[in-house]
C-alpha cells in the first residue's frame, strides 16, 4: 500500500520553509520566495524624515525663511480666502508648477522687481480646509518639493529661501579673486574695538570673538570652520528684521565692510543653530562718526 506524503511547515522569520517528508523517511526541501515590503512602508518615514516644518527660529517677520537643501520638502499651511506667496531666489527664472490636486487649489504665478532683481512667486490658495496636496517647483536653478495643507488656524503669509550652497561658491571665488591682492596694512591696535558679546548655541563653528577698527568688523572663527559649511550672517535690525550682509572671507574671519549692532549667524534645517554677535558698550559708533567729521 503507498502512502501519502506528510508535509510540515516551519514559520521561521524571514520566510516559510515547506518540508515533504515522504514514507520512506527521506525529505525533500524548498523555501517560500520572501515576503515583498510594502512599498508605503519604506516611503512614508522617507518623506516624514526629509520634511522640514516651519519653526519660529525660521521666521523673518512673518515670512518663513528656510535654508534649501536638495531633495527635501517643505511643509507649508495655508488657509481658505487667504493666499500664500511661495518667493523664489531673485534672478531665478521659473519653469513650471505641477500640483497633485488642482481641482481643489488656486495655483497662480507672478513677479516682482526688474532686472537681476526680478523675483518669481508662486501664489497659493486652498478651497477649503483638510486639505493636503504636494507642488513641484522647476526653475532654470533647482527644483522645489512642497506639502500644502489647508487649516482653519492662520495661515503661512509667505515662505522664501536662504541658499548656503550658493553663498559658500561666492566665498570661494571671492577667495580666488583675492588670493593674489596685496594685503591690507594691519590696522592700529590703539583703533580696534573688541567690546563685542557672542551668545547662543554652541555649535563647532561659534566664533572666538569679534571686533572692528572703526571701519570694517572682523568676526575669528575656529580651525574647524574650515572642514565645515560657512554659516551665513544677517544683519539684525531694530525691529528684529534680519537680512543678508555681504562679508568676504579672509582664511579663519569673515571681514563685513561696515560697522553693525547686532548680527546673527544661523546654519541647519530641522535644527538650525544660531550665534548672536551684538555690540555693548559705545553705541551709535562714536568713532566712526568721529572720523567722518
Amino acid at each position: 500500500m503507498t502512502r501519502s506524503p506528510i508535509s510540515l511547515v516551519l514559520a521561521v522569520p524571514a520566510s516559510l520553509l515547506v518540508i515533504s517528508v515522504a514514507a520512506d523517511g527521506k525529505s525533500t526541501g524548498r523555501s517560500a520566495p520572501p515576503p515583498v515590503l510594502a512599498p508605503s512602508s519604506a516611503v512614508a518615514p522617507a518623506n516624514r524624515a526629509g520634511t522640514i516644518e516651519p519653526a519660529p527660529p525660521t521666521f523673518v517677520n512673518a515670512s518663513a525663511v528656510m535654508p534649501f537643501v536638495e531633495n527635501t520638502i517643505y511643509h507649508v499651511y495655508t488657509a481658505p480666502e487667504r493666499v500664500t506667496d511661495i518667493a523664489l531666489q531673485p534672478g531665478e527664472v521659473l519653469g513650471a508648477v505641477a500640483s497633485g490636486d488642482t481641482a481643489r487649489w488656486v495655483i497662480g504665478d507672478a513677479s516682482s522687481g526688474t532686472g537681476a532683481d526680478k523675483r518669481s512667486h508662486v501664489l497659493i490658495k486652498p478651497f477649503s480646509v483638510g486639505l493636503t496636496t504636494n507642488l513641484v517647483i522647476t526653475t532654470d536653478r533647482r527644483t522645489y518639493h512642497l506639502t500644502v495643507s489647508s487649516g482653519a488656524g492662520a495661515p503661512m503669509s509667505s515662505l522664501c529661501w536662504t541658499y548656503p550652497q550658493d553663498a559658500l561658491i561666492a566665498l570661494q571665488k571671492s577667495q580666488a579673486a583675492t588670493a593674489a591682492a596685496p594685503i591690507a596694512a594691519v590696522p592700529d591696535v590703539d583703533s580696534l574695538h573688541f567690546n563685542y558679546s557672542i551668545t547662543g548655541d554652541q555649535p563647532q563653528w561659534r566664533p572666538l570673538r569679534a571686533f572692528d577698527d572703526g571701519r570694517q568688523t572682523f568676526i575669528e572663527f575656529p580651525p574647524t570652520l574650515r572642514v565645515g559649511e560657512a554659516p551665513p550672517l544677517f544683519l539684525v535690525g531694530a525691529k528684529g528684521d534680519a537680512q543678508l550682509v555681504n562679508y568676504r572671507l579672509r582664511g579663519r574671519y569673515y571681514v563685513v565692510d561696515r560697522l553693525f549692532e547686532v548680527a546673527e549667524l544661523r546654519l541647519g534645517t530641522k535644527h538650525q543653530d544660531i550665534v548672536r554677535i551684538a555690540r555693548v558698550g559705545e553705541s551709535n559708533f562714536p568713532r566712526a562718526k568721529q572720523r567722518a567729521s
